[in-house]
């Protein structure tokens, strides 16, 4: 089954590049005044969310759960955490989802400051959940 943990690896790679890059564009977005400008980032926005994003996001939960299936961790505090987690990261795509469908409808109303320490969410998600899944805390 290692083959499965890489597939799951390899789309929660593809999901948190996403989710890291796709703030940073909100940063630039919302530093923007020019309508090229503005009309650019929202198809990079619009891409990278529907085209590497959320099919990252949908293959490593399909993944997670396969790999849930083949092992009995459901019992150990880690895994519920690291589950707590993902529900934590599913949330953030999802608040992200409403942010680009603002900036499509120029209904940004945050500063790139606000998108700067959003930025930065996923990054302690990541490393806790990595923590979790390698040292398994009892």
């Amino acid at each position: 089954m290692l083959w499965l943990k890489a597939l799951h690896l390899i789309f929660m790679v593809t999901w948190f590049a996403g989710l890291f890059y796709l703030p940073r564009l909100f940063v630039y977005h919302a530093m923007s005044e020019d309508r090229t400008s503005l009309e650019r980032f929202k198809i990079m926005e619009r891409k990278l969310f529907f085209g590497i994003m959320t099919p990252g996001m949908v293959l490593t939960l399909i993944f997670g759960i396969w790999l849930l299936f083949t092992r009995d961790y459901f019992t150990e505090l880690w895994l519920q955490l690291k589950l707590g987690l993902i529900v934590v990261l599913v949330a953030y795509h999802v608040y992200c989802a409403k942010l680009v469908k603002d900036f499509k409808h120029d209904r940004n109303t945050r500063s790139h400051v606000f998108y700067r320490w959003f930025n930065e969410f996923p990054v302690l998600i990541l490393i806790a959940i990595i923590f979790l899944a390698v040292l398994r805390p009892q």
